[in-house]
C-alpha cells in the first residue's frame, strides 16, 4: 500500500491565485497514483497520496525562507 506525500508551497501558479487549484491537486493525485501502478504494478485502490500545502515563510532553501532566497536569485537584496 503506497502513501505519497506532496508538499509545495502556497502560492498560486497563475496570476491572483494563492494556492494550488482543485484541478491541479486531482493531476497530481491521478499522475502519482498511475505512475505506481504503471512503475510498480501498485493498484490504484491501495495507493494514498497527500497533498500539504506549506506556508512560504514555513518553507526554506539555502538557509533561509524561500520568499528571501528568491529575492537572492533575482538579486533584489531584502530589508
Amino acid at each position: 500500500m503506497p502513501y505519497v506525500n506532496i508538499k509545495v508551497t502556497r502560492e498560486g501558479t497563475a496570476p491572483g491565485a494563492t494556492a494550488t487549484t482543485a484541478e491541479q491537486k486531482a493531476a497530481l493525485i491521478k499522475g502519482v497514483s498511475e505512475l505506481l501502478l504503471d512503475i510498480m504494478g501498485k493498484p490504484l485502490n491501495s495507493t494514498f497520496v497527500v497533498i500539504e500545502e506549506v506556508d512560504m515563510e514555513n518553507w526554506g532553501i539555502g538557509g533561509v525562507p524561500t520568499p528571501e532566497y528568491r529575492k537572492r536569485m533575482l538579486g533584489i537584496t531584502p530589508p
